[in-house]
């Protein structure tokens, strides 16, 4: 998917919003146990009834290799459902994967080619030859690690070091990188505050942006500090806050109830 593809349908459907598919067997609804792959069918059941308010999934990788290969396998259905049925939606392979040279390269074919990923998050702490492998892939996107929502975030990312914060460092740099048009990054909503000096940096980059809802970020801060002028420049994601909205029969339907809530207020502002 292009950027244009994704701007287009922000537009269309007056929704930035991004649901994350983080699925714990723990919390989802007792019934949906018996079904043969009680994964897939709650992110069945999920899509079906938010498809309309969104314009991405991303789900953690983490939630499904936590469950060996029966889990990847409900990777594998969802991603291909959403392929199948809903092309126009970006998806996004939340695995933070990182390494050098032909391992990067190597995962981003898992996520890229066998998978077929709009767009995977990496962690460039091992600098640009574990990133550039993955934005070799042409019409896929890399969402990098810039500055998250965790409090362990400053341990490092907000350290200055010869006068400039190190996030900012890294985000400078990646621009020089090879392919850097095709890269997107994380910032985390909880630090709605920084969102201004980044734009100075990269100011027409789509930003992942989780920590709305669930941990307490505020939309319309970021969207305030956040919001590119040219391409809206923003996908907000919000994972417990829609998915885990009632663990009864009529979960899809609550969780469409609180992913409408975000999309209308999305509206105003786009239309503001």
């Amino acid at each position: 998917m292009t950027t244009n593809q994704l701007v287009q349908q922000i537009k269309k459907k007056k929704s930035f919003l991004c649901i994350g598919l983080d699925v714990d067997l723990n919390k989802i609804p007792s019934h949906l146990l018996k079904e043969e792959d009680p994964i897939f069918a709650f992110n069945k059941a999920i899509i079906d009834a938010t498809h309309h308010l969104c314009v991405a999934y991303k789900p953690n990788t983490a939630f499904y290799e936590a469950y060996g290969i029966k889990g990847w396998e409900s990777l594998e259905k969802t991603i291909h459902y959403l392929n199948e049925k809903h092309p126009e939606i970006f998806t996004i392979a939340d695995a933070k994967r990182g390494d050098i040279g032909n391992t990067s390269t190597m995962y981003a074919k898992a996520f890229f080619e066998d998978l077929a990923f709009d767009s995977v998050t990496v962690a460039p702490y091992m600098g640009k030859d574990s990133v550039e492998p993955f934005l070799a892939f042409k019409d896929k996107h890399t969402i990098m690690l810039a500055l998250t929502s965790n409090t362990g975030a400053f341990d490092f990312q907000t350290k200055t070091i010869e006068g400039k914060e190190l996030y900012k460092q890294v985000l400078e740099t990646s621009k020089s990188w090879t392919n850097s048009k095709n890269l997107m990054y994380v910032v985390g909503a909880t630090k709605a505050e920084y969102f201004a000096d980044i734009r100075k940096i990269i100011p027409d980059s789509f930003l992942l942006v989780p920590g709305v809802g669930a941990q307490g970020g505020d939309l319309q801060e970021v969207c305030k500090y956040g919001m590119s002028d040219d391409n809206i420049g923003l996908l907000i994601n919000s994972s417990r806050g829609i998915i885990y909205a009632s663990k009864e029969v009529d979960f899809a339907e609550a969780a469409a109830l609180k992913a409408k809530e975000l999309q209308q207020q999305m509206e105003i502002i786009l239309n503001s």
